[in-house]
């Protein structure tokens, strides 16, 4: 048994990390145990591992007594002078026996104490292995699914892709290759579980961190992204030094390097845009190409209402409202947008700026110039082959209309460009 200890001891040591004294301690008390439980209940016992060469020696605890009423426990006092001869009544004394006196169960017992004993230091070693890791991206292999969560093995562990870390419409194979956000470490009754994520805003984050040379070295920085998984992203970034166009450095020369990041996100849009501190400048900048207008702002309740034209309203709002959620979720504001009222405003417009073209005209008053306009009659030149009982149609008088005529005729004499 020494023999086999010692082998145990070896190989754990060297293969899995896991000091000898620890598999020691770990044998000694699983022994222990299911000693105490069998053929030795009752007895307090000692039991030690060389740990040079895996010896196993075991001792009973006795006490000491002159009338023993139960062997288990009690030793004539006789008898423990002869082990020990300062032995005395009421005290105790170790008597060795043989290691099989523990029987075949603590045999077995410490050997599942060996296995839990490396499950339990394999998942203790995979947060000290992974702690420092956390929010970085790893490679794994998929080995397998297990309640709806992809079991992706990273080489020294495993780690748990779960559904909701997922991007909708991505799917994997068995042995397949895969770069996730290690997200965070999950205490479990199992032990600590490694979880990933491909969904999470900090995948995107740590995608540019990587493939831009410029955010390594804190020239450009990534002030808000927002996300909304295989289908788009936004990413607002500043610069700390005024030659360095921050999209710029984030698209790369022809967009290689957005060009890379879009791939290992399976073809998911990327906006990228210029910071801005304030929130109307940012508001423009995010919501390209659709133009923001009559922008109101209530900083309180941090909210933003604005107008868009009709052609920009399904722009702004986007498919299912994404560019809408996703400009809100990266300004930390609400958005309240709604469609400019243009087709009313334009045509007042219109109207006041044909009224006064009239004012120009001697004898025509504004109340008539408006008149005139509603009805067509934009100009003077719109007279033309116009006669009294098209103007009385319109409820003229008979007068007040050869009068209206006489006018228009006399102004469009006075008006008329010399013939060359």
């Amino acid at each position: 048994m020494s023999h086999e200890i010692l082998s145990v001891l070896e190989y754990m040591e060297k293969e899995k990390g896991i000091p000898r004294d620890s598999m020691i301690e770990a044998i000694v008390t699983a022994i222990k145990g299911a000693a105490q439980k069998g053929v030795n209940a009752g007895q307090e016992l000692k039991i030690e591992i060389n740990p040079k060469n895996g010896q196993l020696k075991a001792w009973v605890i006795l006490n000491i007594v002159d009338s023993v009423s139960d062997p288990k426990t009690q030793i004539h006092i006789d008898k423990a002078r002869a082990l020990d001869p300062a032995a005395a009544i009421g005290g105790k004394i170790e008597k060795e026996i043989d290691p099989s006196a523990l029987g075949r169960i603590a045999a077995q017992t410490a050997h599942q104490s060996i296995v839990q004993r490396v499950r339990q230091f394999e998942k203790e070693r995979i947060y000290d292995d992974y702690k420092d890791m956390i929010g970085d991206i790893v490679t794994g292999t998929v080995r397998r699914r297990e309640r709806g969560d992809l079991i992706v093995d990273l080489g020294k562990a495993e780690a748990i892709l779960p559904p909701r870390e997922r991007v909708p419409g991505e799917d994997y194979e068995i042995g397949e290759r895969i770069r996730c956000l290690l997200l965070e470490i999950e205490a479990t009754p199992r032990g600590p579980e490694l979880i990933l994520s491909r969904a999470s805003v900090k995948f995107v984050r740590r995608l540019f961190e990587l493939e831009v040379t410029e955010i390594g070295d804190n020239t450009v920085t990534i002030e808000a992204i927002s996300r909304e998984p295989g289908y788009r992203s936004k990413v607002a970034v500043s610069s700390t030094d005024p030659k360095v166009d921050p999209v710029g450095a984030c698209v790369g020369s022809r967009g290689a390097r957005v060009k890379s990041i879009v791939r290992e996100l399976g073809g998911e849009k990327i906006d990228i845009i210029r910071f801005r501190t304030d929130p109307v400048e940012l508001l423009t900048e995010a919501i390209k190409p659709a133009v923001p207008r009559n922008i109101k702002i209530d900083a309180v309740n941090k909210k933003i209402a604005f107008e868009v034209s009709e052609d920009d309203l399904s722009i702004a709002i986007g498919r299912r409202g994404q560019n809408a959620r996703l400009t809100s979720r990266l300004m930390g504001w609400k958005l309240d947008i709604s469609k400019e009222q243009g087709s009313e405003v334009g045509f007042d417009a219109r109207v006041a700026e044909a009224v006064k073209g009239w004012n120009g005209v001697e004898g025509i008053s504004t109340e008539v110039a408006k008149f005139l306009v509603e009805n067509g009659f934009t100009s003077p030149e719109a007279f033309e082959g116009v006669g009294p009982d098209d103007l009385l149609k319109l409820g003229f008088r008979e007068g007040d209309a050869k009068t209206l005529l006489a006018i228009v005729q006399q102004h469009r004499q006075n008006h008329q460009a010399p013939q060359a």
